[in-house]
């Protein structure tokens, strides 16, 4: 099945918050980052979309996850970094390849641990 990572590409770091200078948003520099990754092993098991602002803007940067049948998951204070980027695009497989939208926690990539602001009911 496929699931749905849309990513916030308005979000906003400064360097004061421990982002390297990015041209444009870091959302937008994230977004780029996950695509990237997606690119890497493109399994056809995860749709990446933009959003324009998830409303999340107190814990920027952020990601929603969802699919048909399954709860959603807005997480964020991501970085626009690689190792982020990574981490979410493993756990969103995780997520699109489980038949309810439940990983074991101990299946989750570190770089999600502490990062969920809501699960949402499908």
């Amino acid at each position: 099945m496929t699931a749905r990572l849309i990513v916030c590409t308005t979000c906003r770091y400064s360097e004061e918050d421990g982002a390297e200078a990015t041209e444009g948003s870091a959302g937008q520099a994230l977004r780029d980052l996950v695509a990237a990754v997606m690119e890497r092993d493109d399994s056809g098991d995860l749709r990446l979309e933009s959003q324009a602002c998830l409303w999340a803007c107190a814990s920027r940067c952020t990601i929603y996850l969802s699919a048909e049948g399954k709860p959603g998951y807005l997480a964020g204070r991501f970085m626009p970094d690689l190792a982020d980027a990574e981490a979410i695009v493993d756990f969103a497989r995780l997520y699109a390849a489980s038949p309810r939208g439940a990983v074991a926690y101990r299946d989750w990539p570190e770089g999600m641990k502490g990062r969920f602001i809501a699960r949402l009911p499908s």
